[in-house]
């Protein structure tokens, strides 16, 4: 517990001193969680992560450059960030060398006024446990499980709820505990566990992505940057644009693999799968007129410049540039003159 000696010395200097001996990188181990913290500036927000189902790795995976899920993304954003990774497949951050490593370090953090807590289902469990412990100002989370306490939340029926019943679902920490947080809960409707759990959060802003699932689905939308622009806005900004959220969703629903996920997702119901068409049919008639709009913004004549200006030399690169041109704006007489010259 390499950190909790630092702080405990370095809270006996001024805050000029202790701003002055940053920046501080390390790492611990707890048990079966790793650690890894780096403080640059005490004027900027301390983030706290936590990692999610899916990221399994083991003790004999750790090497001096790993980075627990999060890590990298927070010092891109220069904030200081302590994140979390647990080891080993079925870990609910119930050890208690952990616990007791995070009661300690609760005490040891004055400097830092304001703190921040980002966590993806099962990290998002531990940000919303920890939450009043550390003294969290604001969150963010990503379809976080709120407890596996099945007398708490008996609905929970995942497969995950059985295997975790092996821990400790009584004693501290093992529900919900927001304290002051505030912040952002962003989870699929559709999908019945998560919803219910989500509806266990009425203190923060709720944000709705119909069809994000969770889990596998988790990957898809990581694809597109979604999960990523949403967590560095809340951490230079410590909170969440909800009209550009709104139009990242929107612009998610013109991918035809959305509905394609949507649908398998929910092909047990014929009424949802109804549904699903007649919303997909109206998409694609806003695409379209989306399209079209955008089309009337783009200014091809760059594209056609550099065309007729290497034409002679290399005709079919011409050519390409051109074709490229039509298609941007495919009624543009000059663009179908030109390219019927050089065919």
């Amino acid at each position: 517990m390499k950190l909790l000696y630092w702080l405990d010395e370095w809270l006996t200097n001024s805050r000029s001193q202790q701003q002055a001996r940053l920046p501080m990188t390390g790492s611990d181990l707890l048990d079966d969680v790793f650690v890894k913290y780096e403080f640059v500036d005490l004027d900027k927000p301390l983030l706290f992560t936590f990692s999610p189902a899916g990221t399994n790795l083991k003790e004999q995976d750790l090497h001096e450059d790993y980075a627990p899920w999060g890590y990298h993304l927070a010092r891109k954003q220069d904030v200081n960030v302590i994140s979390f990774q647990h080891l080993g497949q079925s870990n609910w951050f119930r050890s208690r060398n952990l616990i007791f490593f995070l009661e300690q370090l609760s005490t040891l953090l004055e400097p830092f006024t304001y703190r921040l807590g980002y966590g993806l289902s099962r990290g998002g469990f531990a940000i919303g446990a920890f939450a009043n412990l550390l003294q969290l100002d604001q969150v963010l989370l990503f379809h976080p499980v709120s407890t596996k306490n099945q007398n708490i939340a008996p609905w929970d029926d995942r497969s995950s709820t059985e295997i975790a019943q092996k821990f400790d679902w009584e004693g501290d920490y093992h529900d919900l505990d927001l304290g002051k947080a505030k912040g952002y809960i962003i989870y699929d409707p559709t999908n019945r566990i998560d919803r219910l759990h989500a509806k266990r959060y009425p203190e923060l802003t709720h944000l709705r992505v119909f069809g994000m699932g969770h889990g596998t689905h988790a990957t898809y939308l990581n694809k597109f940057g979604f999960y990523k622009q949403v967590a560095v806005d809340f951490m230079r900004h410590q909170k969440v644009d909800i009209a550009q959220f709104r139009q990242q969703t929107k612009t998610l629903r013109f991918k035809e693999d959305y509905y394609k996920r949507l649908n398998k997702a929910n092909s047990s119901s014929e009424h949802r799968l109804g549904l699903l068409s007649k919303a997909h049919n109206i998409v694609v008639g806003e695409k379209e007129a989306h399209v079209q709009e955008h089309q009337a913004q783009i200014d091809v004549q760059p594209l056609i410049d550099i065309a007729l200006k290497h034409q002679d030399e290399h005709p079919k690169d011409a050519i390409q540039l051109l074709e490229m041109a039509q298609l941007l704006v495919p009624d543009d007489p000059l663009v179908e003159h030109k390219l019927k010259q050089l065919a």
